[in-house]
């Protein structure tokens, strides 16, 4: 019988375990929790759903689409006159210059220079360079998008039968500029031009700031009083040249810290001024540099230590809290600080061998910085040939890379257009970097996870990549209607809002489908967005 019988292993031996893959997708619905690494791996769905918000409507088999662009056709309050930027769009003096001056012009004297969201997404800042200080509500910004659904179905049906589809698209869009730009702006008020940086005061959301290239003064405004008159003006005191006239220093970027008090500018000189509003309206401290070339970007990050880049390539950090480097001089009772340390950014990207080989490597200006929200120690740069990379601030050393080919060698373009400065934006939970492009319209969301998974990465390896991922991790290229300058991003749901060298707004956010639906009018717009 002991033939027929079936063997049983002993007690107290384990069997050998089944080996299963983890259902990761239900893993996350059971616990709440959300993995970073299945962040990254279903990253590339999310980049790839992105693209121009676009109002369309489908009667019959005609298709009109009207872009979602929403163009600066502003007039100042109780006026009947443009604003600075309107009047410059639209009636400007004729040139007698070849197409690529005339463009450099544009580029140089229009354009939104800056974007930012509050902390709850409820409101939208702008600044153009002409000098236009313009508070959206974003809510609003986004559904004035779907305006048709305020149009009968039947009389765009007669329309498209009757005139063409791109004239139809024309006089709709000409339609929806004029309705909108009645009121989808909280908030428009000039102020000086060459207006450069815009922030929202963190401890107050009611308090928007903004800065100028050619103008020492720091503008406070509170969107909840109607006046076109700032409620506070923090001022820079003279500087005196050889000669004994006064030198203006202009402010390029601007940082605001929690405790509602201190403010923070950096000069086109290389020096950071530090106002406590509290005390006076003139700087009671500051932060210097030896660079000869002026600071471009600043921020303060949530260790109270303030990142400034400058024109020349470098990279200082200054601590607020004190230690060997706080008040190393004075001067008009004033204490000036000097930096902790400094990087300068061409010596850190000589030593990636692949880089290295491939380019001639040489200081280049530093556009814009700006701080990972989903990971604190990387530090987002963007550079004026159109390089973008990641800083990391444990070791100082670029871990992240991303290199768009010039300008130059796309054949079909006889003109190289001259390429305004950029500033760039982080996704709020993904490691996903947004920055316009500097020779094409459109948007390049660049993934830097903090991985070598990641393509930008430094010592990504493709043939190391594990075939269980979702989808094969890439950068995205989304087209655009215009040249981007600026972009600034939805902290809540990730929703992209670019600005562009027509001084106009674009919204990038996940793509919108058109469904016919089982309504009296044979027609329903079904908005599908996935929440992250």
């Amino acid at each position: 019988m002991e033939k027929y019988a079936v063997p049983v292993a002993p007690i107290g031996e384990n069997p050998k375990p089944i080996t299963r893959s983890h259902w990761k997708r239900s893993l996350i619905e059971l616990t709440g929790k959300c993995n970073r690494h299945h962040l990254h791996d279903v990253a590339p769905r999310l980049m790839q759903s992105y693209s121009e918000v676009r109002v369309s409507v489908f009667v019959c088999i005609a298709y009109c689409s009207a872009i979602g662009a929403f163009p600066h056709k502003y007039k100042y309050h109780n006026e009947d006159t443009p604003c600075k930027t309107h009047f410059r769009q639209y009636y400007r003096f004729v040139l007698d210059e070849p197409p690529s001056v005339i463009t450099g012009i544009r580029q140089s004297v229009l354009g939104v220079s800056a974007l930012e969201f509050d902390a709850k997404g409820i409101y939208l800042a702008s600044v153009t360079k002409p000098g236009c200080l313009t508070v959206h509500e974003f809510e609003s910004l986004y559904t004035s998008l779907l305006l048709f659904a305020n149009f009968n179905p039947m009389i765009l049906m007669r329309e498209l039968i009757r005139i063409w589809v791109d004239e139809l698209a024309t006089a709709v869009n000409d339609i929806k500029c004029t309705r909108e730009d009645q009121g989808k702006q909280l908030l428009h008020i000039p102020v000086f031009s060459g207006a450069n940086a815009v922030r929202w005061n963190p401890a107050s959301q009611d308090e928007v700031v903004c800065t100028s290239l050619i103008n020492n003064e720091v503008l406070i405004f509170d969107i909840g009083y109607v006046s076109s008159e700032p409620t506070e003006v923090l001022r820079k005191r003279p500087t005196v040249n050889v000669h004994g006239s006064s030198v203006r220093q202009g402010f390029s970027d601007i940082a605001l810290s929690n405790d509602d008090a201190r403010v923070l500018a950096s000069d086109t000189y290389g020096a950071i001024s530090i106002w406590d509003r509290r005390a006076s309206n003139l700087p009671q401290s500051g932060l210097t540099t030896n660079a000869i070339y002026g600071l471009t970007s600043i921020q303060l990050d949530e260790n109270q230590c303030v990142i400034g880049a400058t024109k020349s390539g470098f990279i200082y950090i200054w601590d607020l809290r004190g230690g060997r480097s706080s008040a190393a001089f004075q001067s008009h009772k004033e204490a000036y600080s000097s930096p902790l340390t400094s990087v300068r950014l061409s010596s850190m990207l000589n030593k990636i061998g692949p880089l290295k080989a491939q380019s001639n490597i040489l200081p280049k200006e530093i556009q814009s910085i700006n701080i990972n929200p989903s990971c604190s120690y990387q530090l987002g740069f963007h550079l004026d040939d159109g390089w973008s990379g990641v800083l990391d601030l444990h070791n100082f050393q670029v871990s992240h890379i991303h290199c768009p080919p010039p300008p130059w060698l796309d054949e079909s373009n006889d003109v190289i257009p001259m390429s305004p400065p950029r500033k760039a934006s982080w996704l709020p939970k993904h490691s996903i970097y947004a920055v316009g492009s500097t020779s094409n319209n459109g948007l390049h969301l660049l993934d830097f996870y903090p991985h070598t998974s990641s393509p930008c990465h430094v010592d990504y390896d493709d043939s190391k990549n594990p075939g269980e991922t979702l989808e094969c991790k890439q950068n995205v290229f989304v087209p655009l209607s215009g040249l981007v300058t600026a972009c600034a991003t939805h902290p809540l749901n990730g929703t992209i809002v670019a600005g562009t060298v027509e001084a106009s707004l674009i919204m990038i956010s996940q793509k919108h489908l058109c469904k016919k639906g089982d309504d009296d009018d044979m027609m329903a717009t079904l908005s599908i967005h996935e929440r992250q």
